[in-house]
């Protein structure tokens, strides 16, 4: 694969994603993100949406204090965390520092799935985002 072809994918998969599902031929996305979206839809989509839009009113607190399950797509801000923040969020689970409860509101997932899958998830989750997203996010990668 040339270094062209990933960012070309990056660029065609949410077209793919958006034209109603998975793509009839699956030689023409990644494995990495069919299976990413595979598990997404296994473990995510109930509390992040089918879509990735995310819990209504994501952005304010709940009856418990607890800030609700934010969108993965364009609207959110996941395309603002680096892969390692997002592997971290997935595998040791995330308590928004603005809740009123101690326990984990996003669950860890480090014992359910292996680190592939994991960046298998992050590979789906970057489809969602706008192109110039995509463009911002490597940058928050470099640590």
């Amino acid at each position: 694969m040339n270094k062209w072809s990933f960012p070309l994918v990056l660029l065609v998969a949410p077209a793919l994603v958006m034209a109603g599902g998975a793509p009839t031929d699956s030689g023409s996305v990644p494995a990495g993100v069919t299976e990413g979206r595979q598990i997404y839809e296994q473990y995510c989509a109930a509390c992040h949406g089918w879509q990735g839009e995310g819990a209504a009113d994501w952005n304010k607190p709940d009856e418990k204090g607890e800030m609700p399950p934010p969108p993965h797509d364009e609207t959110g801000h996941t395309w603002r965390h680096s892969d390692a923040m997002l592997f971290r969020m997935i595998a040791e689970g995330w308590r928004h520092p603005f809740n009123k409860t101690d326990r984990l509101t996003m669950p860890a997932f480090e014992d359910t799935l292996t680190d592939q899958e994991i960046q298998s998830v992050i590979n789906y989750l970057k489809t969602l985002w706008t192109e110039d997203q995509r463009r911002y996010q490597p940058n928050e990668s470099q640590e």
